[in-house]
């Protein structure tokens, strides 16, 4: 019997061979993007369990490799930013230095096959996204990343990864908008190029070179729209899908919104197009059929999966249970107190603790004559009492450096004009709102509160009653002194806002983003919250209060229309 089994298998073959082999090989692509940090199903920052986390991931993909699913036919991706965004990162990014970085571990233990950079990465410094590409035993990618003025490609554009005789390039690329976001010191030495041009340069080569059978992109950029300068596009997906052929699907990310959609592009092909979110909630997947021979036979369908139907994996979590605890450990660590609370909800309708906090630490820190700040959290509350590390990524949400720059009189009043334009509406009767609304029944502000920049150092007042660019009248230096607007002032800000972020210092002030080099005297080599960390920490007990610098005018007015805005945004005080 064993010897007609061994027959009968060898003219199986021989039939296999001679008519060739038409079974569909089956492939499973899975897509996580913008992880920022969620290695572990908990929220070290509230201090509680919370969904989504590379612990769920970990349970899904296990179940998509059993035997009786694809087996050893799935293949992981990340797509980037997942060294930023919670105390666990920033543990391993300032602390425990030495060790492989959990990340690039998490990586490991999912196997995971290629990942690129993204923009928040690259925010954590060199010696940071360096260790982590060299302690990742995928292939790190970034086929718009050079060596400055060079033509030597800082990392693959590509990898080759084969299943079932199945030949995948997987192109990997980075939204190349970070010089506008990030001081030079973290990326010291790249070049970052457009797209759109490198995605054509090396889809003609890989073509040419490898001859694959499909083609994916891992792109660490938005769909469209974003910051576009005549070098280069922040988000540009859908301009490569639609204008580079060879592209069959392309996973992406960095703008945080989950989509699975399609384009068809220049040649009449469809491109698959598919967004995951941030904080591994959802995973993005690529299922493929693929039949060898003359003309091949594929068929791809992609689908976005919620990663809440899925326990943390336990194994994962035993694996990873000294990273854990050693994080639990560093965030419980008591900082210091707050003699009284502060709440950023106040910090919409003028003078708060919560943003005076930041320029009282800024000024100090720096000796500058001004500081700007905005509230980084929408709504935040936090009560008088002990404060914890964990709060520090409350208080401080970015990795952003503290500058301080050269700035006129005038270049300082024109970039506040700006940030209240954005702010404020024009006021025409005592009934009209204080703060821009967006239009429509929901009550929401039209811009971005992070671009709320407020004034320290100065004195000056806010007419809402004034049109756009004519708001703002500064009245002295806090200290006594007169204010010119020909004379220059040393002002302490953050990084991002420093590199043109948000658009105050360039289009505000009017200073061109070349020349913004020029104007900063001195930078932090480390970031704003570890400064503010340490300042409460020396002092054990801090006392944040209103500097009351600024106000707006006529203060009845305002008043009033602050009163009925709250109401409409936070609902009624007393509650």
């Amino acid at each position: 019997m064993r010897y007609f089994r061994t027959i009968f298998s060898m003219l199986v073959l021989l039939v296999l061979v001679a008519c060739g082999d038409q079974r569909p090989v089956h492939i499973k692509m899975v897509c996580t993007s913008d992880v920022h940090a969620a290695y572990f199903p908990y929220d070290y920052r509230a201090d509680k369990p919370t969904s989504g986390s590379l612990a769920r991931v970990s349970s899904y993909l296990k179940e998509l490799r059993s035997p009786s699913a694809y087996g050893d036919n799935v293949i992981y991706v990340d797509n980037g930013d997942i060294l930023h965004g919670d105390p666990a990162a920033y543990y391993y990014n300032t602390v425990a230095i030495h060790p492989p970085h959990v990340a690039a571990e998490a990586l490991n233990y999912l196997g995971c096959e290629a990942a690129v950079l993204g923009n928040h990465d690259i925010e954590t410094g060199g010696p940071t996204y360096q260790r982590y590409v060299r302690n990742t035993e995928c292939t790190v990618l970034g086929g718009n990343i050079y060596m400055e003025e060079s033509e030597i490609a800082f990392l693959p554009p590509y990898t080759m990864i084969e299943r079932g005789g199945v030949r995948i390039a997987v192109m990997g690329l980075t939204t190349p908008v970070v010089p506008e976001w990030l001081p030079r010191t973290l990326w010291q030495g790249l070049e970052f190029r457009d797209m759109e041009s490198s995605a054509r340069y090396w889809m003609e080569y890989l073509q040419k070179k490898e001859m694959p059978d499909l083609v994916i992109g891992l792109f660490h950029s938005g769909l469209d729209g974003g910051i576009v300068t005549a070098e280069y596009a922040e988000n540009a997906t859908r301009a490569v899908a639609e204008k580079v052929p060879g592209f069959d699907a392309i996973f992406y990310g960095h703008e945080h919104q989950a989509a699975c959609d399609k384009v068809v592009n220049v040649e009449g092909d469809t491109v698959l197009l598919i967004n995951p979110s941030s904080k591994a909630n959802k995973v993005a997947t690529l299922d493929i059929q693929y039949i060898k021979g003359d003309e091949p036979q594929i068929t791809l369908a992609a689908e976005l999966v919620d990663m809440s139907g899925y326990e943390p994996d336990e194994a994962y979590m035993a694996h990873f249970a000294p990273h854990a605890n050693k994080v639990k450990e560093y965030v419980n660590k008591k900082v210091g107190t707050l003699a009284q609370g502060i709440d950023s909800r106040e910090a919409y309708f003028g003078p708060s603790a919560f943003v005076d906090f930041l320029h009282r630490m800024q000024l100090d820190i720096t000796s500058a004559e001004v500081s700007f700040a905005a509230p980084l959290e929408y709504d935040l509350s936090m009560p008088a009492g002990d404060v914890y590390v964990r709060d520090m990524f409350s208080l401080y949400r970015y990795e952003n450096m503290l500058y301080v720059m050269m700035l006129t009189g005038q270049e300082i009043k024109d970039y506040l004009e700006m940030s209240y334009d954005q702010w404020v509406s024009t006021m025409k009767s005592a009934n009209d709102h204080l703060l821009l609304f967006a239009e429509g029944d929901d009550p929401r502000l039209r811009n971005a509160y992070y671009d709320f920049d407020s004034a320290a150092g100065i004195l000056y007042e806010v007419d809402v009653t004034k049109p756009a660019g004519h708001r703002v009248s500064i009245k002295g230096m806090a200290d006594g002194r007169a204010f010119d607007l020909n004379r220059s002032y040393r002002v302490a800000l953050n990084s991002y806002r420093g590199n043109g972020g948000g658009g105050l210092i360039t289009q505000g002030a009017g200073i061109p983003k070349e020349n913004l080099e020029s104007r900063l005297l001195t930078s932090t080599d480390i970031d704003l919250r570890f400064y503010m960390l340490n300042y409460i920490e020396m002092r054990e007990i801090v006392e944040p209060k209103a500097l009351n610098h600024w106000r707006f005018v006529p203060e009845r007015w305002a008043a009033s229309a602050a009163e009925r805005d709250y109401k409409l945004l936070f609902g009624d005080r007393t509650k």
